[in-house]
């Protein structure tokens, strides 16, 4: 089947799955909604990314069509599934790799934004503030980085709406360790109403500034294993331009072994990449406050 059939082939699927999902749209279901499967929620992972916000979430979703698309028009112009694959793997995959040490500068400049609201609310509710009109009274000055996800929790305490909903929702939009250990104990006043709330906020920002000293120090000791990403991800790029550039390089690889052995050291090379980034990340902690979503589940099982 040459290239041009095959591509016919998946238009006529994408034209009929299409059509069947339009109507299923217009006529609906009588089924009732139930919990999203947990390949549902890898999927719609994967298509919006871990982007907060919604132009984070529409680049994420800009960037894997274009790998889509890039990757489908080099298997049409080489002939070569392989090269489509690599290819359309390496449009995302490429920043993605160049990006590691942002990713932990971004984290550490969020939780210099979370430590100075904590600082700033602490002071408010010093002066015998409640909690509710501090929190409000810090959404006018909060941090830019945190400053969409203040003014939503004001906005929901404003709104007469469960104060115990509204921090729980401001700690899934945050999806941060340390950001829960700001809002739990906001929680826990909610409920008891005990006396304290200054002192608690207070350490916790003390923590918060020594975690941020801290990683700091670390991020710039992993600069070396960064820069090894960099390096072999800036060579591995050059080596296939001058594949695209001159067929006659990948020539061998022209068989179907050929093209099962590309992909086969295209796939330990993207392990080797990702381990290697890995250990210039630090670990990932575990939340102190479960997502919404997961205490549904759980009380429905």
């Amino acid at each position: 089947m040459s290239p041009l059939d095959l591509a016919a082939v998946l238009a006529g699927m994408l034209a009929v799955s299409g059509a069947a999902i339009g109507v299923l749209g217009v006529v609906g279901t009588t089924r009732p909604p139930r919990p999203p499967s947990a390949l549902h929620q890898q999927v719609r992972r994967w298509w919006t990314g871990s982007g907060r916000t919604r132009r984070e979430q529409r680049a994420h979703q800009i960037k894997v069509v274009t790998s889509v698309v890039v990757g489908a028009a080099a298997w049409l112009l080489t002939g070569r599934p392989a090269a489509g694959v690599i290819i359309g793997v390496a449009v995302p995959g490429v920043p993605w790799l160049f990006a590691a040490g942002r990713a932990e500068k971004q984290a550490v400049a969020r939780l210099e934004a979370v430590e100075a609201w904590t600082r700033r609310l602490a002071d408010i509710v010093a002066r015998g503030i409640g909690l509710q009109q501090a929190v409000v009274a810090t959404a006018a000055t909060a941090p830019q980085l945190i400053e969409q996800e203040v003014r939503d929790l004001a906005a929901r305490l404003q709104g007469n709406g469960d104060p115990i909903a509204a921090l729980q929702q401001m700690a899934d939009d945050l999806k941060d360790y340390t950001a829960d250990q700001v809002i739990a104990p906001l929680m826990l006043h909610v409920t008891d109403r005990g006396e304290g709330l200054h002192e608690v906020l207070t350490a916790i920002s003390r923590s918060i500034a020594a975690e941020i000293e801290m990683r700091a120090t670390v991020d710039a000791k992993r600069e070396g294993p960064r820069f090894a990403v960099r390096f072999l991800t800036g060579m591995t790029v050059l080596v296939l331009a001058y594949g695209v550039i001159n067929p006659h390089y990948l020539q061998p690889y022209g068989s179907v072994l050929g093209q099962l052995v590309l992909l086969f050291l295209a796939g330990l090379y993207v392990l080797l990449m990702a381990s290697v980034r890995k250990l210039s990340l630090p670990p990932r902690r575990e939340r102190l406050l479960p997502p919404v979503e997961v205490q549904t589940l759980g009380a429905t099982t």
